[in-house]
């Protein structure tokens, strides 16, 4: 095997992967329509109307309430399912700090269940060993792009009367026995954030199948009024969380690619899979049959358990990298956070204590991420991909 390339070798590739985003012709146009329109905000939306309304058919939901970014979606999502201050939320603690602080921005207090070891989704039966008197909604995220098990939750969820709500913030467009996430619980949340598979810079969406949870969504997006009420017609507390018709008009651009961008990253999700399998030293994540089509926004991996105590898994992604394969370390276990749980035991007046050993895990010394714009790429840069990870993993076994 060649030098690895961070001691002087060369580098499997380097050639840059596609750039991100993608756009076009397409965003052009909807945008000068819009700044032509003279209607740039939220209060008198058209782009917005359509994009709603586009969004909630990709994903079989029976309304969409667009928002500010996936963050407030949770929270609004929660608020309007009936979540109050001091009321619980379990979540997975293997997620970006945003699903816990959604939470935590009214004082529902955030609890951690562990996830999945060879999937890395939220344990179903964690969750219901952490319900209490105080549980009033589950939080799932799916993570990566494939759905968490939702058959298995909302027996859960439907069983102990609670709210099930879906941070699909990664997962556009993916789907459990056909039907899309978002649409499968009693809310779910996406993000359009810069680096997700669709984006508008910032941005979010909210989805159910319940009117009266969209009605109250819509309306605490929309500083309490309700809709077709009067313009000063305030019947709840509410904040101005609307998004613009300027990310709108991206939007809808970018849903133009989401049916061609899914079925190139669900051949290259694949085909990684295939390939790194054959790599010792390497484990791949299950994917459960029932997933029916995954959004794959990342790539995860992990290190087999004796590699891992052996290595420092920021020196792997360092050496990956250096082979110019777009990784990284990816999330710090949410259980561990200070911030996080310093914010806990502000609300509730003591020191929480959660164990997410797999989670925590996965964190410090497993999980590696593969960027979202590589798999985009041709099945040849797969190949390199998975050369480079079976370069540096021989390296170290070498040396061990």
């Amino acid at each position: 095997m060649n030098q690895l390339a961070i001691d002087g070798g060369t580098p499997i590739r380097t050639k840059a992967f596609p750039q991100w985003p993608v756009y076009g012709e397409m965003e052009e146009r909807l945008l000068l329509e819009v700044l032509r329109s003279g209607k740039w905000g939220g209060s008198t939306p058209d782009k917005l109307k359509q994009l709603e309304a586009k969004f909630a058919e990709i994903h079989g939901a029976a309304y969409a309430v667009s928002v500010i970014n996936g963050t407030v979606g949770i929270t609004v999502a929660l608020q309007a399912a009936g979540v109050r201050s001091g009321d619980e939320v379990i979540m997975p603690p293997y997620t970006f700090i945003a699903t816990a602080t959604s939470s935590l921005l009214f004082g529902a207090i955030p609890v951690f269940a562990d996830v999945e070891e060879d999937t890395l989704q939220l344990d179903p039966e964690k969750v219901e060993a952490a319900i209490t008197p105080r549980t009033k909604a589950i939080v799932t995220v799916h993570i990566g792009g494939a759905s968490s098990n939702m058959t298995r939750l909302k027996e859960i969820a439907d069983r102990h009367h609670l709210r099930l709500i879906e941070d699909s913030a990664q997962a556009v467009g993916a789907q459990w026995e056909g039907k899309g996430v978002g649409s499968l619980g009693d809310l779910g949340t996406f993000s359009f954030q810069s680096s997700k598979n669709v984006n508008s810079g910032e941005g979010g969406m909210i989805l159910t199948n319940d009117k009266d949870l969209a009605d109250m969504a819509w309306s605490l997006t929309n500083v309490g009024r309700i809709r077709e009420g009067a313009w000063y017609q305030h019947e709840h507390i509410g904040w101005n969380l609307r998004m613009t018709e300027f990310q709108g008009a991206v939007l809808l651009g970018q849903l133009s690619r989401l049916d061609e961008q899914l079925a190139v990253r669900e051949r290259n999700g694949g085909l990684l899979t295939e390939l790194l399998s054959e790599t010792e030293g390497i484990e791949v994540l299950r994917r459960d049959p029932r997933i029916t089509r995954h959004a794959y926004h990342l790539y995860m991996f992990k290190l087999a358990p004796e590699l891992a105590e052996s290595v420092d898994k920021n020196d792997v992604i360092a050496k990956i990298a250096a082979e110019g394969i777009p990784v990284s370390a990816g999330y710090v276990s949410l259980n561990l956070n200070k911030a996080v749980l310093n914010e806990i035991e502000r609300w509730t007046g003591s020191k929480p204590s959660y164990s997410c050993p797999i989670s925590e895990k996965l964190s410090s010394k497993q999980a590696i991420w593969v960027h979202q714009n590589a798999l985009l790429a041709e099945e040849s840069d797969m190949h390199d991909i998975a050369a480079a990870v079976k370069k540096v993993v021989h390296s170290l076994k070498i040396k061990n």
